[in-house]
């Protein structure tokens, strides 16, 4: 079974921001950082070249494969913040119905602007994301 390649790693999370090129984007990201590590209590990581995750859990799958992943995340990408609620978004339709501006894959929150959501919205849907994971894996 081939490993996961985005793995924790000892790289800068500092440098890695100050590395962001667009000025706002880096900002958002370091507003979203600050939060999510107030949230869950954990030191910023960085997994792969481009996440800042916060604590991890172990999943274990019924095929089998297994591994670890972040509680929490966010990533500066070219066409969005992307903000990771690993517990995905089907319990949680009344806080994305007032979150603001936004699209979702099946983890992933996208976001253009932070100024195009509420982060009182924003602060609730990732600590309720992290309690339920912490309550699912320990």
């Amino acid at each position: 079974m081939a490993a996961l390649k985005t793995q924790p790693n000892d790289a800068s999370v500092d440098d890695f921001l100050t590395g962001i090129p667009d000025e706002r984007r880096r900002r958002e990201t370091r507003t979203i950082k600050e939060m999510m590590q107030r949230l869950t209590g954990e030191p910023p990581t960085m997994w792969g070249p481009g996440i800042i995750g916060f604590g991890s859990y172990h999943y274990k799958y019924d095929s089998g494969r297994e591994g670890d992943w972040f509680l929490t995340g966010v990533s500066p990408r070219k066409q969005s913040l992307t903000v990771y609620i690993m517990p995905g978004f089907k319990n949680y339709d009344a806080l994305m119905a007032r979150l603001g501006k936004h699209k979702t894959g099946v983890s992933c929150l996208y976001i253009n602007k932070l100024d195009n959501v509420d982060l009182a919205v924003l602060e609730e849907l990732i600590n309720l994301s992290v309690k339920r994971m912490r309550e699912k894996y320990g």
